[in-house]
C-alpha cells in the first residue's frame, strides 16, 4: 500500500460522524435502548439503605461519549432517562430523573471530554477518574439538598430515612453521614464499576461504532 493510500485511509477513519446523520442517530438509538435495558438491573448494597442500588446503564452511555465525543454522551442519557420515564412514569414528579440525569451527566461528560483528546488509556484512566470524583462530589450535594429533603418531604419522614440507614450502619445519625456512610461509597463504587467495565470492553465494541464510519 503506498503512502498516499495510507494517508487517504487513515483520514477515513478519523472522520468524525455527524450527530445528525443516519449512522450518528443509529448508533444514538441502540446505545440508549441498551442503557435503558441495563435500568432494569439494579443491584442493592450491603452498606447502603434498599433504595440505593447500583445499574450499569452509564456503560453504553459512555461509550457512546468515547466513539462520539461528550455531546453524544449527553443526548444518550437524556435518551436512557426519557424512554425509561415514557415506560414507567416517574414517581418523584420527576425530581428523581433529573437527579440520575444530571449524575450521569456528572460522569459521562468530563471522562468523554478528556478521553476524546487523547483516544488512548491513558486518557481514558485520567477521563474516568475525574468524572468518578465529579459523579461523587454532585451525588453528595444532589442527595443532600435535593433528593433526600425532597422525600422526606413527600414520601418518607427524614427520620425513617435515617432509621432506614443506621440499621445498617449505626454510623449513619443525620442527613450529613448518610452522605458520608453511604451516598458516597455508593456514586464511588459506581463510578469505579463502571469505568472499569467501560475499559475493559470499550475496544472490543468499538469496532462495531467505527464501522459506521
Amino acid at each position: 500500500m503506498s503512502t498516499l493510500t495510507r494517508m487517504s485511509n487513515n483520514g477515513t477513519n478519523n472522520k468524525k460522524i455527524s450527530l445528525l446523520s443516519v449512522r450518528g442517530m443509529t448508533v444514538i438509538a441502540l446505545l440508549s435502548t441498551v442503557a435503558v435495558l441495563l435500568m432494569f438491573l439494579e443491584v442493592p448494597l450491603w452498606f447502603a439503605p434498599s433504595f440505593y442500588k447500583i445499574d450499569f446503564s452509564e456503560v453504553p452511555v459512555l461509550i457512546g461519549a468515547f466513539a462520539l465525543g461528550p455531546v453524544a454522551g449527553v443526548v444518550i442519557e437524556f435518551l436512557k432517562i426519557a424512554i425509561n420515564l415514557f415506560l414507567e412514569g416517574s414517581d418523584s414528579a420527576l425530581v428523581g430523573e433529573l437527579a440520575n440525569f444530571l449524575l450521569g451527566c456528572a460522569l459521562v461528560v468530563p471522562a468523554a471530554a478528556i478521553y476524546y483528546k487523547g483516544k488512548n488509556r491513558k486518557s481514558a484512566i485520567i477521563g474516568l477518574s475525574i468524572g468518578t470524583v465529579v459523579l461523587v462530589i454532585v451525588g453528595s450535594l444532589l442527595n443532600a439538598f435535593l433528593l433526600l429533603p425532597f422525600y422526606a418531604r413527600v414520601y418518607i419522614p427524614m427520620e425513617t430515612i435515617i432509621n432506614m440507614g443506621r440499621a445498617i450502619n449505626p454510623n449513619i445519625t443525620s442527613v450529613t453521614t448518610m452522605v458520608l456512610y453511604a451516598v458516597t461509597p455508593f456514586n464511588l463504587l459506581k463510578g469505579i464499576l463502571v469505568s472499569l467495565i467501560t475499559i475493559l470492553i470499550y475496544k472490543r465494541v468499538s469496532f462495531i461504532i467505527k464501522g459506521y464510519h
